[in-house]
Parts: C-alpha cells; sequence; structure tokens
C-alpha cells in the first residue's frame, strides 16, 4: 500500500503514486503547473487539493509518460498537462 499524496514543501511538488501495470510508480507534479492547467485565475490555491480534485487526468498522464517510456519518479511538467484536444 503505498501512502497519500502530500505536498513537499521544499520542491514545491505534490508526490503521488499511481497504479501502472500492477506496479505503483512514484510522480510529482509542481504547485506552478497545477496552478496554470487547472487554476490560472486562482489565487492562494492549495496544491495537495488542486491535485484531489483532478487526480484521475493527472494519473493517467503518469500512465501516458511511462507508456511513452519514463521512468520513476515521473515528474510532470506543465507540457504533460496540456488541455489535448480530440482531432474531428
Amino acid at each position: 500500500m503505498s501512502q497519500p499524496p502530500f505536498f513537499h514543501e521544499a520542491t514545491g511538488a505534490v508526490r503521488f503514486w499511481v497504479m501502472v501495470n500492477n506496479a505503483l510508480v512514484g510522480a510529482s507534479v509542481s504547485r506552478e503547473a497545477l496552478h496554470h492547467r487547472y487554476r490560472p485565475d486562482g489565487r492562494g490555491e492549495d496544491p495537495l487539493e488542486t491535485y484531489k480534485s483532478h487526480s484521475a487526468d493527472i494519473d493517467e498522464v503518469v500512465r501516458r509518460r511511462v507508456a511513452q517510456g519514463s521512468i520513476e519518479p515521473v515528474m510532470l511538467r506543465e507540457f504533460d498537462l496540456r488541455l489535448v484536444v480530440p482531432k474531428a
């Protein structure tokens, strides 16, 4: 069992674990990346709460990165969290 997600003050990132192919993979996403993607108009938002509100989407991004060859720990960037619009 992994520990719950938490905000790591020293790095300014939320650290969390995602189940990928029956293995837990450690990952992190910065406060800034969360802010820019999910709360661009927010002020003083809690990065851990932002992560929790969007964890399903963020966890899928981690799975995609692992499928593309990323190894643990997966550090998500703003680019990884960009809104992907399906092509018509």
